[in-house]
């Protein structure tokens, strides 16, 4: 009886272990994560990676009636940004992805679209080797340099008039990327040709925009890639120099700005020319930029006599700071979006004089900023009376 009751308990013992060992070979390996620059997932097979990061500005702002009259106008107090970013490589580290997302209502376009404008980038990349890489889709256009820089990673709380006003934003297309070494001297070249509408929406013509950039490091590159943030975070050992320059062309353009603005009444060339400089060392930053914007004819009117226009003209825009060891910021800017003799009695000339201070709890991923500014506008034609006033604001950027 005792041995027919063992036989039983060692049956029944194999019958529960035999399927849970076969079993082990249908448990998939788990996926490997990292923890740097956002939160990165690699499958087992190291086939595919995808790296996840999101970020956000609060921001609260008062603007005044007047330079003399400091009473409060309007108040400014919204989620400037909030985006979600995804980017990764798909079976092979040759072949890289980026998405970005943004859920607000500015970072949507939606006054101007009149839809909500999720997808800011969309692009596959491909890297034929270390110098040289080639993309289609949608991301920013190769224009000035505090464009390419995030707006995550700026000392004020934002870019300057100059960028709002010239800028080439977003489009699709195809874009090409090379940089190289020559003895200590480093180079960038980049090029797109794209649709010339601007991010998500549909082409209606048959004119295209083309772009090109160069940008020279005559002391070869900043450390951490210091010359894509503002800001010398990295504190350079030693004097590091961009200059960079970009033309741009965009071929019956359809939108006020090319790329941005509302729609024309009727389709113009549009050229931009772009020049900027940038310097760090040991804490300090100096930047500037000068743009230009051409176009033949930059009036359109409808059949009631309403009038939208490309704004021709040219911007100026200097910044200069310096970063403590405690890791405070002190800057100072000077901008001014200067019209064409075509457009003057449609818009005035502007200047801005602005005061910023930043302290960077983790580099620019955590940070708090504010900023006081001046603003001049100045009626060059017309009847239009001038009108300056102050603006303070405050914000904090947090994201990973």
């Amino acid at each position: 009886m005792r041995k027919l009751t063992k036989s039983i308990l060692c049956g029944l013992l194999l019958f529960l272990i035999i399927p849970e060992v076969s079993g082990q070979g249908d448990i998939s390996p788990s996926p490997y994560f990292s923890y740097g620059k956002g939160l990165g997932i690699i499958s087992p097979d190291s086939l595919f990676m995808l790296n996840i990061r999101f970020r956000l500005q609060n921001r609260v702002g008062l603007i005044t009636q007047g330079d003399d009259d400091l009473s409060i106008d309007r108040v400014e107090a919204r989620v400037r940004r909030l985006r979600l970013r995804f980017d990764g490589f798909i079976y092979t580290p040759k072949l890289y992805y980026l998405i970005q997302l943004a859920f607000t209502r500015a970072d949507m376009d939606y006054d101007v679209t009149g839809f909500p404008n999720i997808v800011r980038d969309a692009m596959i990349i491909y890297s034929v080797n270390k110098n040289f890489s080639i993309g289609l889709g949608q991301t920013k256009l190769p224009g000035n340099r505090q464009r390419v820089n995030s707006s995550g990673d700026l000392q004020l709380v934002d870019r300057s008039i100059v960028n709002s006003t010239f800028n080439i934003d977003r489009d699709f297309g195809i874009q090409l990327y090379y940089n190289n070494d020559i003895r200590g001297f480093s180079y960038v070249l980049r090029g797109a040709i794209s649709s010339g509408e601007g991010r998500n929406i549909n082409s209606t013509d048959n004119g295209l925009a083309y772009t090109g950039r160069v940008e020279l490091l005559p002391f070869g590159r900043f450390t951490n890639g210091g010359d894509y943030f503002e800001g010398d975070l990295a504190r350079e050992k030693k004097p590091k120099i961009s200059m960079g320059t970009t033309y741009s062309s965009n071929q019956n353009a359809t939108r006020t700005g090319g790329q941005l603005g509302t729609f024309l009444y009727a389709p113009r060339d549009i050229e931009t020319f772009m020049i900027d400089f940038l310097f760090k060392y040991q804490g300090w930053a100096f930047e500037t930029e000068l743009l230009k914007r051409n176009s033949i004819d930059p009036i359109t009117t409808n059949n009631d006599g309403d009038e939208r226009y490309v704004y021709v003209g040219q911007g100026e825009n200097y910044q200069a700071s310096y970063l403590f060891k405690s890791n405070y910021e002190i800057i100072g800017r000077f901008s001014r979006v200067l019209p064409d003799d075509d457009i003057q009695l449609l818009t005035p000339q502007l200047k801005q004089y602005t005061l910023g201070a930043s302290k960077y709890i983790r580099g620019h991923r955590l940070k708090l900023q504010t900023d006081i500014t001046y603003e001049k506008n100045q009626w060059l034609q017309g009847t239009n009376a001038d009108a300056n006033y102050w603006q303070l604001r405050f914000q904090i950027e947090a994201g990973i």
